[in-house]
């Protein structure tokens, strides 16, 4: 096939739609393999400081980013998909208020590409759905062009599984699954995958690739509801459920440890199950441990309050009026991403209730407004007379950066949602 062999012979052009979290590590990957990429946002200033060699994401360096320019041509200018050989989808895919599913940005990346097709191309999507969107959604908009899928191009589907931060696992060393909508479709889509990562593992379909990230996620936030839910039944009978993980993890098989926390994060795991949760209506079918793990994740942000409010009580300061200190606002530590961070619900729920609330993170210096939220907030800095002013501080997010010693001398009362400060012995140290 002509495009296989363009691809090997790294003479084939790149288009990778959204330049974010998953889209600028593949671009990356591919240009030091010796593409040539186009990357697609419509976030000018995005656009404007990648054409500048400048990162905006934390844990890419600008000096990668310069390091690859002559062969990234970032854009807002979709007219250039044309001149493109294969096209990679990596576009948001949130939940709407009523948790459903919300493909508005694949949709209408989709309708754009249509408008600049050409015979020969590849065409895949990376952003996590449901099973079926590629193959018969995403199909039916792409064939608005009057090119046939399976005969005039290839689509195929390939699940991201960036994870931020993690300086073990980047984009080249993990394995990369692929479904095809036909075998010729997966055949050129996993010869360009591996160009660039360490495995490709082919599957049988679209559908079973999209299946299998959900799988992924799912797995997780399951595994996390079940910690959290024996964290406040183990806080109730007076035991730590960070000794009881310690514990459980010395045996060398049949256990894996997840840890609670004050809620879930990120991009993947609080959105992601309810995908299936949506798509299984279609087929009568309720997703019980889905939507229970759902509502257990979902809860322990409530159960942080009300431990924040007891501690509180107990100091006899009361919650309206409350000075509090939100220490980490990024969804996990040592990355800059609010993404569905529970830190941002905490602060919500802790203004609604009367609390005076400001945060700490070295690596969100600003929180602006969002669709969800409405807060303009600056992180303060963390110094000893500013910790001391708090009634209440707050550790959601365990930053590498935070020193426990210092928290702990500084503050007068600390409700710690991750175990940064190991020690039990100190009694201004609430777990929550």
């Amino acid at each position: 096939m002509e495009l296989i062999n363009k691809i090997k012979t790294k003479q084939a052009k790149l288009g990778i739609i959204g330049l974010g979290y998953v889209g600028l590590p593949l671009v990356i990957e591919f240009c030091r393999a010796g593409f040539q990429v186009y990357g697609f946002d419509i976030d000018e200033k995005k656009v404007n400081l990648l054409s500048q060699g400048k990162s905006y994401i934390k844990h890419i360096d600008s000096s990668t980013i310069s390091e690859i320019l002559p062969g990234f041509h970032p854009t807002t200018d979709f007219s250039k998909l044309s001149e493109t050989d294969s096209i990679i989808i990596c576009v948001p895919t949130p939940l709407n208020k009523y948790r459903e599913p919300d493909l508005t940005y694949v949709f209408n990346t989709g309708q754009t590409i249509a408008r600049y097709m050409k015979r020969g191309q590849l065409i895949v999507l990376e952003s996590t759905t449901y099973p079926g969107t590629t193959d018969e959604d995403l199909r039916k908009i792409l064939e608005t062009s009057g090119l046939k899928a399976g005969v005039d191009f290839y689509l195929a589907y390939s699940p991201e599984r960036e994870d931020p931060g993690n300086k073990e696992f980047s984009t080249s060393k993990l394995p990369k699954v692929v479904g095809g909508f036909t075998p010729q479709c997966l055949e050129v889509a996993k010869t360009l995958y591996e160009q660039i990562v360490v495995k490709t593992v082919p599957v049988s379909s679209t559908k079973v690739a999209e299946a299998t990230k959900l799988l992924e996620n799912i797995y997780r936030a399951v595994n996390i509801a079940l910690v959290n839910e024996l964290k406040i039944l183990f806080d109730r009978m007076g035991i730590d459920i960070w000794e009881v993980i310690e514990a459980a993890k010395t045996k060398p098989f049949g256990f894996q440890p997840f840890y609670p926390g004050p809620g879930l994060g990120g991009h993947c795991i609080p959105i992601d199950p309810f995908y299936l949760t949506w798509k299984a209506r279609e087929y009568d079918f309720h997703t019980r441990f889905i939507e229970l793990a759902g509502e257990i994740n979902t809860y322990i942000t409530y159960y942080v309050l009300e431990k924040i409010i007891q501690a509180l009580n107990d100091r006899g300061i009361s919650i309206k009026g409350a000075k509090i200190l939100i220490l980490g606002v990024a969804y996990k530590k040592d990355v800059d991403d609010t993404r569905e961070s529970p830190a941002l619900k905490l602060m919500e729920l802790l203004e609604k209730k009367g609390a005076s609330v400001d945060y700490n993170d070295p690596y969100i210096p600003e929180l602006l407004e969002t669709r969800r939220y409405k807060f303009s907030k600056k992180s303060i800095d963390l110094k000893q007379d500013n910790l001391s002013v708090y009634d209440c501080v707050v550790i959601i997010t365990d930053h590498s950066a935070y020193d426990p010693d210092f928290i702990v001398k500084n503050s007068k009362l600390i409700i710690d949602t991750r175990n940064l400060i190991k020690s039990r012995a100190y009694p201004n140290v609430v777990r929550a």
